[in-house]
């Protein structure tokens, strides 16, 4: 069975990690930078219900045009890391886990990155250690539009495209107020599931890929 092809998403949601938890996954690193993706947002679940939380990066414009996704870096102007956090903290302290996590992830927070990727990359190795699985490791070496040797599941990416898959529903902090929030980035079922977080994903279907 071929690996899959995913992009490295910002901690990622539900479906992009059970696809994780599955298959053998080789990262595309090679490609153009896109909005309306989850390269740079995630959502979670607050008191006011699903929220955004958003990367905010250097464009580029004029002559240069599209950036890759490799050269992208983030705009550490504003004091997103902080923000995020905060929030974090906020929506979560009371569930389950969040301690229990609190230490591997306020890192990621403290310490400055330049790169979006490398910050995504980071992101989904420290959630795989949480795991106790492996961090994927393969890495596109040139940009396929239409690859042969892995399957696309680059899509994943795509924000304003829903995944329809069936999710068994777990406790939320806030799903008394709002109901279940589907497919939320994996810190919501970190911190509401723990060690269960890893059974949940490999019970989960992945018949949403075509591949």
């Amino acid at each position: 069975m071929s690996p899959l092809l995913l992009h490295p998403a910002y901690f990622p949601n539900i479906a992009h990690f059970a696809v994780i938890a599955h298959r053998e996954v080789c990262w595309e690193v090679m490609d153009n930078f896109q909005k309306q993706t989850y390269r740079n947002r995630c959502y979670i679940c607050t008191d006011a219900g699903r929220h955004m939380l958003n990367i905010p990066i250097k464009h580029v414009g004029g002559d240069q045009g599209r950036q890759k996704y490799r050269e992208v870096k983030l705009d550490n102007k504003y004091p997103w890391q902080r923000q995020h956090w905060r929030t974090l903290e906020t929506a979560y302290r009371t569930s389950p886990f969040f301690e229990f996590y609190e230490d591997e992830l306020i890192g990621l927070y403290q310490k400055p990155f330049t790169s979006l990727l490398d910050f995504n990359l980071k992101t989904i190795e420290t959630v795989c250690q949480s795991l106790g699985i492996a961090m994927p490791t393969l890495k596109t070496e040139v940009y396929e539009k239409n690859p042969t040797e892995v399957s696309d599941a680059r899509f994943l990416v795509n924000a304003k495209k829903d995944v329809a898959f069936e999710q068994q529903k777990y406790v939320q902090v806030f799903g008394d107020r709002h109901g279940f929030v589907e497919n939320a980035s994996i810190l919501d079922l970190l911190f509401n599931e723990g060690s269960n977080a890893l059974s949940y994903l490999k019970n989960l279907k992945i018949d949403f890929l075509d591949v």
